[in-house]
C-alpha cells in the first residue's frame, strides 16, 4: 500500500537490521486518516470473505482494527497481553514470544467474545517471526471459530513469520512488506 510505505519512509526509523520504529503514526502516536486508509485497504482485499469479527492483540493492532470493524459493521475483539482483575478464568490463552521486547508472555481472550460460528479476520501491526499471529490463531482455534483471513500492517519479509503462518494453512496479506532494514535505511519488497 503506497500511502503506508510513504509514511514508513517519512516517519519510520530503522534502528538496526531488525527493528523498525513507527511510533510517529502507528504505535504511540496514531494517524487516524492513515488508519482509515488501512481499514479500507483491508476491506478491499477481504471483500469476498465473510467476516463476523475482527480480532487483534493489544495495543498497536487496535487502531487499524477499529477502523476495519467500523467499515465492516462487525465487533472488534482484542486479546490482552496482561491479566486484568476484572477478567475471570473464563478465557482462552496462548503463550507467545515478543521479538521486539525479547520476552515471553501469555495472551488471553474472554470466551464471551469468540464463538464457534465466528468468521474471524485476524489483524496485527507487525509480522516478524510470526509468534503473535500464531498465538492469535491458537486462541481463535480454541474457540472453535474459523480464521477467515490474516491481515498484517507491516511485514518484515526477511524474517520467517509469513512462512510459519502459511505452513499452518493460512495465507497472509501484508499492506507493506519490508525486504531489509539497516541503520536509517528501509527497503521494500518489490511486488
Amino acid at each position: 500500500m503506497k500511502r503506508l510505505e510513504e509514511c514508513i519512509v517519512k516517519y519510520g526509523k530503522a534502528l538496526n537490521k531488525d527493528v523498525l520504529k513507527v511510533d510517529a503514526f502507528l504505535n504511540h502516536q496514531i494517524d487516524p486518516d492513515l488508519m482509515m486508509k488501512l481499514g479500507k485497504d483491508f476491506v478491499e482485499h477481504f471483500k469476498d470473505t465473510p467476516i463476523t469479527k475482527v480480532v487483534t492483540i493489544e495495543t498497536s493492532g487496535i487502531a487499524p482494527s477499529v477502523m476495519l470493524g467500523y467499515l465492516l459493521h462487525v465487533p472488534v475483539v482484542f486479546m490482552k497481553k496482561s491479566k486484568s482483575k476484572i477478567v475471570d478464568d473464563n478465557v482462552y490463552t496462548a503463550n507467545i514470544h515478543s521479538f521486539t521486547k525479547g520476552i515471553d508472555y501469555e495472551i488471553t481472550c474472554s470466551k464471551d467474545y469468540l464463538a464457534k460460528d465466528d468468521q474471524v479476520l485476524f489483524i496485527d501491526d507487525f509480522m516478524a517471526n510470526g509468534e503473535a499471529c500464531i498465538g492469535g490463531i491458537k486462541i481463535i482455534e480454541q474457540s472453535g471459530a474459523s480464521v477467515a483471513g490474516i491481515g498484517i500492517v507491516i511485514e518484515k519479509a526477511f524474517q520467517p513469520g509469513r512462512k510459519k503462518v502459511e505452513a499452518l494453512g493460512y495465507p497472509v496479506y501484508s499492506q507493506a512488506r519490508i525486504a531489509s532494514l539497516d541503520k536509517d535505511m528501509i527497503t521494500f519488497v518489490e511486488e
